[in-house]
């Protein structure tokens, strides 16, 4: 009885950080993952650093939204299946509720130039440098870790694709298990648990490819239109790596040219999900209620999140032994430098690039750091404060 009172306060506990992580993270996926370090192990600590690295690094092996997959795999380790599910739901649904509200009303509101928008994206500017800087502090300590790290940031910087992301991954992890195999490094002792069978994991895992692979058979047998929607979006979340910025094109070669959508329709909804917080996946959400109402967002958003969902659960329930593994433990060392590199890279471009235009832009920027790094406030005023020096920036 004790146990399960427990349980129910984490659930609880998990519904409230993450819904309040779903209506403030602006910023894309690399913001997110800011987010989630900043929320998830410097101030909860429900996570030790190693380990939210090890699980960033897992996600982004993985195809779908690894923003997401990284808030279920905490949620999970909170409170099981059930806390990954919550976790998700109280992520992504503010995100998904706001585009379908703004698809069932659809008028071309111009949100995308709003100044507090603009201040918005200069907050992600702030979050994701304050997390590559904890993580390289401690995932870069020494000459060959941060060579790695520079290799991944100048790798992804001159060939921005997802597949370059997996390749800096991989080549570190080998450079990795080069260096340090020989290492002895004990036994790591487990901070965290994904508490998921590994029954549980093989048949999500084939239930993953059992659907990739046989919805385009069983669409080609029928005719109806919520089976091709879930085949269309099933395949886009099953196929992209890299996160919500690549599966946008996508969805707009699926959508726009079956006549689905109108392109007017589609950069319409573009612009609001760049305004709303949350996962770019929910892009869904507005797609689906275009097309078939309210039903179809939700619809929609089942769809292109089941495979983010199925791959965590078949996968998590091996991570734990493969971690303990020193050969994997010495791969490590590099694939986590790598990815401090690719934040690192991403902070750059796009996050950079397309918020810090003006040296006023630098300003709040700094500001906003410095709330967050100095004076330790908690992220929600420092996206309050972004949020109404974007305003205040628009009218100078």
């Amino acid at each position: 009885m004790k146990q399960s009172g427990q349980l129910l306060k984490n659930w609880l506990e998990i519904l409230l950080v993450s819904t309040r992580l779903g209506l403030t993270s602006f910023g894309g996926p690399v913001a997110h993952l800011g987010y989630f370090h900043e929320e998830y192990v410097r101030r909860r600590k429900w996570m030790d650093e190693k380990s939210y690295a090890d699980l960033v690094a897992l996600c982004q092996f993985l195809p779908g939204p690894a923003s997401s997959q990284v808030g279920i795999g905490i949620g999970i380790v909170r409170g099981g299946v059930i806390g990954g599910i919550i976790s998700f739901l109280g992520f992504t649904l503010p995100s998904v509720l706001a585009l379908i509200i703004f698809a069932t009303f659809l008028h071309s509101f111009g949100v995308e130039d709003a100044g507090w928008i603009n201040g918005l994206k200069i907050v992600a500017v702030a979050v994701v440098f304050h997390a590559v800087l904890g993580m390289a502090k401690n995932f870069t300590p020494d000459i060959q870790t941060k060579t790695l790290a520079l290799f991944a940031l100048v790798l992804t910087l001159l060939i921005p694709s997802a597949y370059s992301q997996i390749a800096a991954i991989l080549i570190a992890g080998i450079i990795g298990f080069i260096l340090n195999r020989k290492e002895n490094m004990g036994k790591l002792e487990p901070t965290v648990s994904f508490p998921i069978s590994k029954r549980l994991g093989y048949i999500c895992l084939g239930l993953f490819f059992a659907i990739l692979f046989l919805l385009p058979i069983v669409r080609n047998l029928t005719s109806s239109n919520w089976i091709a929607l879930f085949d269309s979006f099933y395949r886009s979340g099953s196929l992209v790596f890299g996160g919500g910025h690549v599966v946008l094109p996508l969805l707009e070669q699926e959508f726009v040219p079956t006549g689905w959508i109108s392109e007017q329709e589609f950069l319409a909804g573009y612009g609001a999900t760049q305004a709303v917080p949350g996962p770019l996946f929910t892009f869904a959400a507005y797609i689906g209620t275009v097309i078939n109402g309210w039903q179809g967002g939700l619809f929609a958003t089942f769809a292109i999140f089941l495979p983010a969902f199925l791959l965590v659960l078949g996968v998590l329930p091996f991570w734990d032994s493969l971690r303990q593994n020193p050969k994997i433990k010495a791969a490590l060392i590099g694939v986590n430098a790598s990815v401090v590199g690719i934040l690192l890279s991403a902070l750059y471009h796009p996050i950079w690039t397309s918020s810090i235009i003006e040296p006023i832009d630098f300003a709040l920027a700094a500001i906003l750091f410095s709330m967050l790094a100095f004076f330790k406030l908690p992220p929600w005023v420092v996206v309050l404060t972004g949020a109404i020096g974007g305003v205040l920036i628009s009218y100078v």
